[in-house]
Protein backbone atom coordinates (compact mmCIF):
# COMPACT_ATOMS: atom_id res chain seq x y z
CA UNK A 1 0.00 0.00 0.00
CA UNK A 2 1.50 3.49 -1.04
CA UNK A 3 2.66 6.13 1.00
CA UNK A 4 -0.32 9.21 0.49
CA UNK A 5 1.97 12.35 -0.29
CA UNK A 6 -0.77 15.07 2.06
CA UNK A 7 -0.22 18.25 -0.39
CA UNK A 8 -2.58 20.43 2.32
CA UNK A 9 -0.07 19.57 4.94
CA UNK A 10 3.12 20.46 2.52
CA UNK A 11 1.74 23.87 1.25
CA UNK A 12 0.75 24.68 4.61
CA UNK A 13 4.60 24.14 5.23
CA UNK A 14 5.39 26.18 2.03
CA UNK A 15 2.62 28.88 3.45
CA UNK A 16 4.49 29.65 7.01
CA UNK A 17 7.86 29.86 5.67
CA UNK A 18 6.50 32.43 3.41
CA UNK A 19 4.49 33.87 6.32
CA UNK A 20 8.16 34.02 8.10
CA UNK A 21 10.44 35.36 5.37
CA UNK A 22 7.34 38.04 5.01
CA UNK A 23 8.39 39.44 8.33
CA UNK A 24 11.35 39.44 7.73
CA UNK A 25 11.17 41.37 4.34
CA UNK A 26 9.44 44.17 6.16
CA UNK A 27 12.48 44.63 8.82
CA UNK A 28 14.20 45.94 5.34
CA UNK A 29 10.82 48.36 4.72
CA UNK A 30 9.45 45.84 2.11
CA UNK A 31 6.17 44.13 1.71
CA UNK A 32 5.56 41.73 -1.38
CA UNK A 33 3.24 42.66 -3.61
CA UNK A 34 0.54 40.67 -5.67
CA UNK A 35 -2.01 41.86 -8.18
CA UNK A 36 -4.33 39.54 -9.15
CA UNK A 37 -6.34 40.22 -12.62
CA UNK A 38 -9.53 38.80 -13.88
CA UNK A 39 -11.72 39.48 -17.20
CA UNK A 40 -14.76 38.25 -17.15
CA UNK A 41 -17.56 36.49 -15.00
CA UNK A 42 -16.51 32.86 -15.63
CA UNK A 43 -17.15 31.18 -12.21
CA UNK A 44 -14.62 28.72 -11.40
CA UNK A 45 -11.91 31.68 -12.65
CA UNK A 46 -13.79 33.62 -9.47
CA UNK A 47 -13.27 31.00 -7.20
CA UNK A 48 -9.52 30.48 -8.05
CA UNK A 49 -8.69 34.95 -8.03
CA UNK A 50 -11.05 34.69 -4.41
CA UNK A 51 -8.73 31.93 -2.97
CA UNK A 52 -5.63 33.56 -4.51
CA UNK A 53 -6.34 36.83 -3.16
CA UNK A 54 -7.27 35.69 0.62
CA UNK A 55 -3.99 33.37 0.91
CA UNK A 56 -2.08 36.77 -0.12
CA UNK A 57 -3.73 38.42 2.42
CA UNK A 58 -3.30 35.92 4.96
CA UNK A 59 0.63 36.08 3.87
CA UNK A 60 0.81 39.61 4.89
CA UNK A 61 1.10 40.63 1.09
CA UNK A 62 -0.12 43.54 -0.56
CA UNK A 63 -3.06 42.33 -2.09
CA UNK A 64 -4.68 43.91 -5.02
CA UNK A 65 -7.29 42.73 -7.49
CA UNK A 66 -8.78 44.29 -10.92
CA UNK A 67 -12.00 42.78 -11.55
CA UNK A 68 -12.68 44.01 -15.17
CA UNK A 69 -16.12 43.19 -17.33
CA UNK A 70 -15.76 40.82 -20.29
CA UNK A 71 -16.37 43.21 -22.83
CA UNK A 72 -13.04 44.92 -21.92
CA UNK A 73 -10.63 45.55 -24.95
CA UNK A 74 -7.02 44.15 -25.38
CA UNK A 75 -5.07 47.10 -25.29
CA UNK A 76 -7.18 48.39 -22.01
CA UNK A 77 -6.00 45.02 -20.51
CA UNK A 78 -2.39 45.70 -21.90
CA UNK A 79 -2.44 49.23 -20.27
CA UNK A 80 -3.87 48.02 -16.93
CA UNK A 81 -0.52 45.24 -17.06
CA UNK A 82 2.13 47.97 -17.99
CA UNK A 83 0.65 50.35 -15.37
CA UNK A 84 1.65 47.09 -12.90
CA UNK A 85 4.82 46.66 -14.44
CA UNK A 86 5.59 50.08 -13.33
CA UNK A 87 4.12 49.90 -9.92
CA UNK A 88 7.24 49.88 -7.37
CA UNK A 89 4.45 47.86 -4.88
CA UNK A 90 3.82 45.52 -7.07
CA UNK A 91 6.02 42.41 -7.63
CA UNK A 92 3.77 39.63 -8.67
CA UNK A 93 1.10 40.04 -11.93
CA UNK A 94 -0.83 37.54 -12.54
CA UNK A 95 -3.72 37.42 -15.23
CA UNK A 96 -6.45 34.81 -14.90
CA UNK A 97 -7.01 32.35 -17.38
CA UNK A 98 -9.07 31.70 -19.82
CA UNK A 99 -9.49 35.14 -20.75
CA UNK A 100 -12.76 36.21 -23.27
CA UNK A 101 -12.37 35.34 -26.60
CA UNK A 102 -11.41 38.47 -27.98
CA UNK A 103 -7.84 39.16 -26.12
CA UNK A 104 -5.03 37.52 -27.54
CA UNK A 105 -3.57 35.22 -24.32
CA UNK A 106 -0.23 35.65 -25.25
CA UNK A 107 0.12 38.94 -25.84
CA UNK A 108 -1.24 39.75 -22.39
CA UNK A 109 1.30 37.17 -21.13
CA UNK A 110 4.00 38.58 -23.15
CA UNK A 111 3.31 41.98 -21.67
CA UNK A 112 3.58 41.36 -18.33
CA UNK A 113 7.13 41.91 -16.93
CA UNK A 114 9.55 38.65 -16.97
CA UNK A 115 10.18 39.65 -13.24
CA UNK A 116 6.82 40.35 -12.02
CA UNK A 117 5.39 37.08 -14.01
CA UNK A 118 4.69 34.32 -10.82
CA UNK A 119 3.22 32.34 -13.30
CA UNK A 120 6.17 31.44 -15.55
CA UNK A 121 4.40 31.71 -18.41
CA UNK A 122 6.45 34.29 -20.16
CA UNK A 123 8.93 33.40 -22.95
CA UNK A 124 11.56 34.36 -21.27
CA UNK A 125 11.33 32.15 -17.79
CA UNK A 126 10.29 29.40 -19.96
CA UNK A 127 14.03 30.09 -21.40
CA UNK A 128 15.65 30.44 -17.94
CA UNK A 129 13.41 27.27 -16.86
CA UNK A 130 14.65 24.93 -20.15
CA UNK A 131 18.23 26.33 -20.03
CA UNK A 132 18.80 25.13 -16.21
CA UNK A 133 18.70 28.83 -15.28
CA UNK A 134 16.39 27.83 -11.93
CA UNK A 135 18.15 30.74 -9.67
CA UNK A 136 16.50 33.54 -11.61
CA UNK A 137 13.26 31.65 -13.20
CA UNK A 138 9.92 31.91 -12.19
CA UNK A 139 9.10 27.85 -12.60
CA UNK A 140 4.34 27.53 -13.43
CA UNK A 141 3.27 27.00 -9.83
CA UNK A 142 1.67 23.94 -10.46
CA UNK A 143 4.92 22.03 -11.72
CA UNK A 144 6.96 23.87 -9.17
CA UNK A 145 4.45 22.38 -6.17
CA UNK A 146 4.59 19.19 -7.70
CA UNK A 147 8.38 18.76 -8.01
CA UNK A 148 8.06 19.84 -4.26
CA UNK A 149 6.06 16.89 -3.34
CA UNK A 150 8.64 14.52 -5.81
CA UNK A 151 11.27 15.68 -3.59
CA UNK A 152 9.42 15.13 0.03
CA UNK A 153 9.37 11.50 -1.02
CA UNK A 154 12.96 11.21 -3.74
CA UNK A 155 14.96 13.94 -1.99
CA UNK A 156 16.10 16.65 -4.27
CA UNK A 157 18.75 14.42 -6.98
CA UNK A 158 17.03 12.38 -8.87
CA UNK A 159 20.26 10.79 -10.67
CA UNK A 160 19.51 7.33 -11.99
CA UNK A 161 15.74 7.38 -11.75
CA UNK A 162 13.65 7.32 -14.75
CA UNK A 163 10.51 9.51 -15.26
CA UNK A 164 7.61 9.37 -17.45
CA UNK A 165 5.50 12.53 -17.46
CA UNK A 166 2.06 11.77 -19.34
CA UNK A 167 1.48 15.31 -20.97
CA UNK A 168 3.13 17.76 -23.08
CA UNK A 169 1.33 21.39 -22.08
CA UNK A 170 3.06 24.30 -21.60
CA UNK A 171 1.31 24.92 -18.53
CA UNK A 172 3.06 21.24 -16.63
CA UNK A 173 4.02 18.76 -18.95
CA UNK A 174 6.82 20.53 -20.23
CA UNK A 175 8.07 22.82 -17.53
CA UNK A 176 7.61 19.67 -15.49
CA UNK A 177 9.72 17.71 -17.60
CA UNK A 178 12.45 20.65 -17.32
CA UNK A 179 12.36 20.23 -13.70
CA UNK A 180 13.13 17.10 -13.47
CA UNK A 181 15.92 16.96 -16.18
CA UNK A 182 17.73 19.51 -13.79
CA UNK A 183 16.94 17.14 -10.71
CA UNK A 184 19.45 14.50 -12.91
CA UNK A 185 16.38 12.21 -13.73
CA UNK A 186 16.24 10.28 -17.13
CA UNK A 187 12.65 11.75 -18.62
CA UNK A 188 10.68 10.80 -20.99
CA UNK A 189 7.53 12.76 -22.37
CA UNK A 190 4.77 10.94 -23.50
CA UNK A 191 1.42 12.11 -24.61
CA UNK A 192 -1.96 10.92 -26.85
CA UNK A 193 0.17 9.70 -29.83
CA UNK A 194 3.06 7.79 -27.89
CA UNK A 195 3.22 4.42 -29.01
CA UNK A 196 1.83 1.82 -26.12
CA UNK A 197 2.05 3.97 -23.35
CA UNK A 198 0.62 1.66 -20.54
CA UNK A 199 4.18 -0.30 -21.29
CA UNK A 200 6.01 2.87 -21.33
CA UNK A 201 4.89 4.23 -18.01
CA UNK A 202 5.33 0.41 -16.05
CA UNK A 203 8.91 1.67 -16.92
CA UNK A 204 8.83 4.82 -14.74
CA UNK A 205 10.06 5.39 -11.15
CA UNK A 206 8.14 8.25 -11.38
CA UNK A 207 5.23 8.44 -12.91
CA UNK A 208 3.61 12.47 -13.89
CA UNK A 209 -0.24 12.41 -14.87
CA UNK A 210 -0.97 15.83 -16.23
CA UNK A 211 -3.38 15.08 -19.37
CA UNK A 212 -6.77 15.86 -17.88
CA UNK A 213 -8.68 12.38 -18.74
CA UNK A 214 -10.49 10.97 -15.57
CA UNK A 215 -8.52 7.95 -14.33
CA UNK A 216 -6.61 7.53 -17.48
CA UNK A 217 -3.78 6.24 -15.82
CA UNK A 218 -5.00 2.46 -14.68
CA UNK A 219 -2.87 0.60 -11.70
CA UNK A 220 -1.29 -1.82 -13.96
CA UNK A 221 0.55 1.01 -15.45
CA UNK A 222 2.48 1.95 -12.30
CA UNK A 223 5.43 -0.08 -11.71
CA UNK A 224 5.78 -1.77 -8.02
CA UNK A 225 7.53 1.34 -5.84
CA UNK A 226 7.23 3.81 -8.23
CA UNK A 227 6.33 7.37 -6.79
CA UNK A 228 3.19 8.78 -8.76
CA UNK A 229 1.97 12.54 -8.86
CA UNK A 230 -1.95 13.19 -10.02
CA UNK A 231 -2.02 16.40 -11.66
CA UNK A 232 -5.13 15.99 -12.85
CA UNK A 233 -8.42 17.54 -11.76
CA UNK A 234 -11.89 16.51 -12.94
CA UNK A 235 -15.45 16.13 -12.39
CA UNK A 236 -17.08 13.56 -12.65
CA UNK A 237 -20.96 11.96 -12.27
CA UNK A 238 -21.39 10.93 -9.03
CA UNK A 239 -24.74 9.56 -8.76
CA UNK A 240 -23.97 7.94 -5.32
CA UNK A 241 -24.18 11.39 -4.35
CA UNK A 242 -27.33 12.15 -5.76
CA UNK A 243 -28.80 13.49 -8.80
CA UNK A 244 -26.87 15.62 -10.54
CA UNK A 245 -24.12 15.17 -8.21
CA UNK A 246 -19.94 15.49 -9.23
CA UNK A 247 -16.87 14.44 -7.75
CA UNK A 248 -13.23 15.38 -8.20
CA UNK A 249 -10.68 12.43 -9.57
CA UNK A 250 -7.32 13.07 -11.06
CA UNK A 251 -5.59 11.14 -13.78
CA UNK A 252 -4.92 8.18 -11.98
CA UNK A 253 -7.21 5.13 -10.48
CA UNK A 254 -6.32 6.02 -7.48
CA UNK A 255 -7.47 3.16 -5.81
CA UNK A 256 -5.76 0.62 -8.15
CA UNK A 257 -2.62 2.68 -8.13
CA UNK A 258 -2.18 3.29 -4.50
CA UNK A 259 -1.75 -0.95 -4.31
CA UNK A 260 0.98 -0.90 -6.75
CA UNK A 261 2.57 2.35 -6.17
CA UNK A 262 4.92 3.43 -3.16
CA UNK A 263 3.83 6.74 -2.88
CA UNK A 264 0.85 8.62 -4.47
CA UNK A 265 -0.88 12.04 -4.60
CA UNK A 266 -4.39 12.08 -3.34
CA UNK A 267 -7.22 14.03 -5.51
CA UNK A 268 -8.23 16.40 -3.90
CA UNK A 269 -5.73 16.82 -1.40
CA UNK A 270 -2.77 16.66 -3.78
CA UNK A 271 -1.30 18.56 -6.00
CA UNK A 272 -4.32 21.26 -5.80
CA UNK A 273 -3.37 22.52 -2.83
CA UNK A 274 0.20 23.27 -3.83
CA UNK A 275 -0.19 25.31 -6.56
CA UNK A 276 -1.72 28.38 -4.58
CA UNK A 277 1.03 27.88 -1.85
CA UNK A 278 4.24 28.06 -4.85
CA UNK A 279 2.34 31.36 -6.32
CA UNK A 280 2.89 32.72 -2.90
CA UNK A 281 6.25 31.39 -2.74
CA UNK A 282 7.36 33.08 -6.15
CA UNK A 283 5.68 36.82 -5.05
CA UNK A 284 8.03 36.49 -1.92
CA UNK A 285 10.86 35.29 -4.29
CA UNK A 286 10.47 38.32 -6.57
CA UNK A 287 9.75 40.80 -3.43
CA UNK A 288 13.14 39.46 -2.44
CA UNK A 289 15.00 39.63 -5.89
CA UNK A 290 13.85 43.50 -5.90
CA UNK A 291 14.70 44.31 -2.35
CA UNK A 292 19.04 42.85 -3.68
CA UNK A 293 18.10 39.99 -0.91
CA UNK A 294 18.53 36.15 -1.22
CA UNK A 295 15.38 34.41 -1.77
CA UNK A 296 14.80 31.39 0.61
CA UNK A 297 15.10 28.09 -0.89
CA UNK A 298 11.07 25.88 -0.64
Amino acid sequence: MADIIDGKAIAEDVVAKVKTQTATLAEHGVTPGLAVVIVGEDPASQVYVASKSRRAKECGFHSVQHSLPAETSEDALVALVEELNADPAIHGILVQLPLPGHIDEARIIQTIDPDKDVDGFHFINVGRLGTGALDSAFVPCTPAGAMLMLERVRGRDLSGLSAVVIGRSNIVGKPMANLLLAANATVTVAHSRTKDLPALAATADILVAAVGRPEMVRGDWVKPGATVIDVGINRIPAPEKGEGKTRLVGDVAFAEAKERAGAITPVPGGVGPMTIAMLMANTLTSAFRTAGLEPPAF
